[in-house]
């Protein structure tokens, strides 16, 4: 299962119900390129139980700048719209589950 691509457009209608991961990216970014797959794992993991998206901050500026995004790879988990956890830096496939599944 491949990880949503979101949008300024799409992002916040995405995030208001349930569980999601967003992973703010740029295609320039070294330790991007190692996250993504990660991400992938950690998708086709959970399946259907919480969304798994990611967002290019080059292309979508005013998202991550709405949540403060300074560093790359950042990730967010929101349960309805609210921020259960914030990570920065590459982070590993089983502490990515580990944070969804507490947020279900």
């Amino acid at each position: 299962m491949k990880a949503k691509e979101l949008t300024d457009t799409t992002f916040k209608e995405t995030i208001q119900s349930g569980v999601t991961l967003v992973d703010f990216w740029a295609p320039w970014c070294g330790p991007c390129k190692f996250q993504i797959p990660i991400l992938e794992e950690v998708a086709d993991a959970i399946g259907d139980r919480a969304a798994v998206s990611k967002l290019n901050v080059d292309e979508h500026t005013g998202s991550a700048a709405e949540y403060g995004v300074r560093s790359i790879p950042t990730l967010i988990l929101f349960k309805n719209g609210q921020i259960v956890q914030q990570m920065v830096g590459i982070q590993q496939k089983d502490q990515l589950i580990q944070a969804i599944e507490s947020a279900l």
